[in-house]
């Protein structure tokens, strides 16, 4: 049954991700014309806002610290809660897996390019999530909803664009329902499984067809924490994060210190090999676009999602938790990425053969790990699996939030959405979703149009909202 519903899904799935995914040929490299337009507009507001991914810092540390916080500001969630429910909806299976698919297809170098975007996409978020807050909508008993679809459809209207506004909302709205029930939850929980089953003996595990049990434990999991809206998904995002950041940043750090020898080589591979010609996938200007293109897939800059979250915040300066949200890539990419990169990097120069052993994605990351210390990949996997219920979180909260703009409901609606995403949950964990996975990532990932159109045309609305906290930040 479950292979005859894939099967069935298979050619439209295929055929509109194929249509989202477009490719354009550069210099004999097929690049995807959405992962151009997300890397043109990242570069796009580095220059706009003058290199805000870098000067910003200081200024983004002093809001998490709470410099420009007052207790009775507008917002339901603190800087720091707004920040860990965001990066638990972009720090996931990708970190883990996705690193290791990038270097597979395009050798270290990729690595050197997935930084790079990481950094142009920082000043992507800092001009979504300031938009966020500064188009949010606040009812009457303290509710805040925001997010792309408000800020499409609010900010055209106000530069005289209010049809189109509109209809760029709508689409974004429906395209983060969808999206929000493929790659920010049956993907999640799927992935769970696999790595608990993986972790306990794969096909001898005591889990092994027991998919069902799994995905309904999530879904207890996950109902538990949303059905209390997003204070409660925050509280706990806000202690998960942390947790499991320091989980896999400590053992990754570990893997580094115990191979410290190949380090060196394992770096200069990174730079040598991000612009060597040979290669592999293209040359150097394939490693660029497969780095990018993992980057982006990564962190979710330019698509806007965390802007629905970052929206939430209690501040009357909506360019703070703009601020506040550029750190997001920089954790997410540049730190995590990037020390999952160097366990692959040391890896491959400590034991001849690691390339070639035929592992894939989280498998690749898991073998690296335990060929430096056999039990890792069983923290590894705990670590996967606080990844996976910490993005279910945050997408059951953009999804609702799609919902509710689209439906108009609230309360008695938006439980129906979560009991219906949590049912999602269950199934993701015991069916195929190949092609609901294809399906639901084209959708997401084609969002970055109108999210990236109505960037650019508010971008100076972004601007003053920056010079106006600068003023505050100097006492002017």
């Amino acid at each position: 049954m479950d292979d005859a519903l894939d099967e069935l899904m298979a050619p439209i799935a295929r055929r509109f991700s194929d249509f989202v995914f477009f490719e354009v040929d550069l210099f004999g490299v097929g690049v995807p014309l959405v992962v151009a337009i997300l890397v043109a507009g990242a570069v796009f507001c580095t220059v706009y806002f003058r290199l805000v991914n870098v000067r910003g810092l200081p200024l983004a540390f002093r809001t998490l610290r709470g410099q420009f916080s007052r207790p009775d500001a507008p917002g339901q969630i603190t800087h720091f809660q707004a920040l860990a429910t965001a990066v638990s909806g972009t720090v996931g299976i990708g970190n883990i897996g996705g690193v290791a698919i990038a270097i597979s297809a395009g050798g270290p170098g990729a690595t050197f390019w997935m930084v790079l975007a990481g950094f142009l996409g920082m000043a992507t978020k800092f001009a979504e999530c300031t938009l966020g807050v500064k188009y949010r909508r606040i009812d009457e008993d303290g509710t805040v909803t925001g997010g792309p679809m408000y800020y499409l459809t609010a900010g055209l209207a106000d530069r005289g664009h209010p049809r189109m506004g509109k209809a760029l909302g709508t689409f974004y709205a429906a395209g983060i329902v969808v999206g929000c029930l493929g790659i920010g939850n049956m993907f999640q929980s799927n992935q769970a499984y696999v790595q608990l089953r993986a972790a306990t003996g794969g096909a001898a595990s005591p889990l092994d067809g027991y998919g069902w049990a799994v995905g309904i434990a999530l879904a207890l999991v996950v109902g538990a924490v949303i059905l209390g809206g997003i204070r409660s998904i925050a509280s706990v995002t806000s202690r998960l994060v942390p947790l499991m950041g320091i989980l896999y940043l400590v053992g990754a750090l570990l893997v580094i210190a115990l191979n410290v020898d190949a380090l060196p080589r394992a770096a200069a591979n990174i730079f040598a090999d991000a612009f060597d010609p040979q290669a592999v996938s293209g040359g150097a200007l394939g490693a660029m676009v497969i780095g990018m293109q993992r980057a982006v897939f990564s962190n979710e800059a330019g698509i806007g999602s965390a802007s629905i979250a970052h929206s939430a915040v209690k501040t009357d300066l909506p360019a703070t938790e703009g601020l506040v949200a550029l750190l997001e890539p920089f954790i997410d990419t540049i730190v995590i990425c990037t020390l999952s990169a160097l366990v692959i990097g040391v890896a491959r120069v400590e034991f001849p053969g690691f390339m070639e052993s035929g592992l894939e994605g989280v498998a690749m990351t898991s073998d690296a790990f335990g060929r430096t210390v056999w039990w890792f990949p069983y923290p590894l996997a705990v670590a996967a699996l606080l990844f996976a219920v910490s993005t279910m979180l945050s997408w059951s909260y953009y999804g609702m939030i799609g919902w509710t703009y689209l439906t108009g409901v609230h309360k008695k609606g938006q439980r129906l959405f979560d009991l219906v995403f949590c049912g999602f949950v269950a199934l993701g964990a015991s069916v195929r979703i190949d092609s609901v996975l294809a399906f639901s990532d084209a959708m997401v990932f084609l969002l970055c149009v109108p999210n990236m159109l109505g960037l650019v045309w508010m971008a100076p609305v972004v601007k003053r909202e920056l010079a106006k906290l600068q003023r505050v930040a100097v006492g002017g």
